[in-house]
């Protein structure tokens, strides 16, 4: 009896570990949906993933690029039958998440003003919020759905310290003739595949540290692509841009068909500027000098005002220590003062006290007047003294 008792025992301990390591990579190190917000309350068992496959079968590769960490779908439904789909993704920064938000939002999506940044098409509404990407489909829209989704974007856990930050190198794609919706980001050769990039992953070298945006622009034969390539330093940028030119200058029957075309470049500080399509000599060097490199420039600077930055409590501590310098100053000099005091008191006799050292000298000129008369003759001048 003991022996069948043992084996069932191990099988289903076996059973149970086995389950729990089947699980392990489902399971997200914090909630990502919520239970319930602004009315609406979720429908059945959320679906949890760490695999990016799960997430999305046709973007797998990319989204893992981007940093991709977990990922949750649930529906929620409301009291009046309504229903929501929500699907969300979490990545390891915020940059991740933008990515991907440019990724798959659509030119034609308009802009909305929810979490971060927001677009929508229909009953879809795709934003995202710090480091989460959230993908909603409504069943029916109403005039609150997007404040609802608002107090959804509030109540999303947020990246702490840097990993917050956006990457700044969206913001030097120029404003004029700029195709809505068009601007790409991404860190790696999958997403480079995936935008439809006019130069190959490695004239860009992922490897050592590049990100890339692309976007698109009018041109009165068509749209052109601008191609934006951040580096480290800006000898790493120079390293690549002579890469490019030189395939450029020499193509050969290997190198993208971009090279036997005319390409446009630049190079300002760490980013290299690529203008391909049916750009003009002047509106493609018009385009490439709007595109100039500012250390200063961020895209999301921490900035606060706590007791530790605010110069109004870097006065009010000044004067807190000058009072506290003042009381320090009259207590040595009471303290001076009054043990001289009590040494003259009480220790006079004990030679502690020498008062013959700090005796003034005195004339006593009250005592006796001197009076010097000048008289004067016609002969002679003699002076004479009286005392009275």
């Amino acid at each position: 009896m003991k022996r069948p008792a043992f084996i069932l025992l191990f099988l289903l301990a076996s059973a149970v570990l086995g389950q729990g390591i089947a699980d392990k990579s489902v399971r997200p190190t914090q909630q990502l949906l919520p239970e319930q917000f602004a009315g609406w309350q979720v429908s059945g068992s959320p679906r949890l993933s760490t695999d990016p496959a799960v997430a999305d079968p046709a973007n797998a590769a990319l989204i893992k690029e981007y940093g991709f960490t977990d990922f949750a779908s649930a529906t929620y439904a409301r009291d009046d039958g309504r229903k929501l789909a929500l699907k969300a993704a979490r990545f390891a920064d915020a940059s991740g998440a933008y990515g991907a938000f440019t990724y798959y939002k659509a030119p034609e999506m308009l802009v909305e003003k929810i979490g971060d940044q927001a677009a929508s098409l229909n009953q879809r509404v795709l934003f995202y919020r710090g480091n989460i990407l959230i993908d909603a489909v409504f069943q029916q829209l109403t005039a609150m759905s997007a404040a609802e989704l608002r107090e959804l974007a509030d109540d999303l856990p947020l990246p702490s310290g840097n990993t917050r930050n956006l990457p700044g190198l969206p913001a030097y794609l120029p404003k004029q003739s700029y195709v809505k919706n068009s601007a790409k980001y991404v860190v790696g050769p999958e997403g480079l595949a995936k935008i439809g990039a006019p130069i190959q992953a490695y004239f860009v070298g992922f490897d050592a540290g590049a990100e890339v945006v692309q976007g698109n622009y009018n041109t009165p034969n068509g749209e052109g692509t601008l191609l934006l390539i951040s580096y480290p330093t800006p000898q790493i940028a120079a390293e690549h841009l002579r890469r490019i030119e030189a395939a450029r200058l020499e193509p050969t029957h290997d190198v993208p068909e971009v090279f036997h075309t005319p390409l446009f470049d630049k190079r300002t500080g760490p980013i290299v500027v690529l203008a391909v399509g049916p750009f003009s000599a002047d509106k493609a060097k018009s385009l490439l000098a709007s595109v100039n490199y500012d250390a200063d420039v961020t895209w999301n600077e921490n900035t606060y005002f706590d007791k530790k930055n605010n110069i109004g409590t870097l006065v009010w501590n000044a004067l807190i220590l000058s009072g506290i310098l003042i009381l320090f100053a009259l207590a040595i000099g009471l303290a001076f003062g009054g043990l001289r005091i009590l040494i003259r008191k009480f220790f006079r006799q004990r030679g502690l006290d020498r008062p013959g050292e700090v005796e003034f000298i005195a004339l006593h000129l009250s005592e006796t007047m001197v009076e010097t008369v000048v008289e004067t003759t016609s002969n002679d001048v003699s002076p004479s003294i009286k005392a009275f």
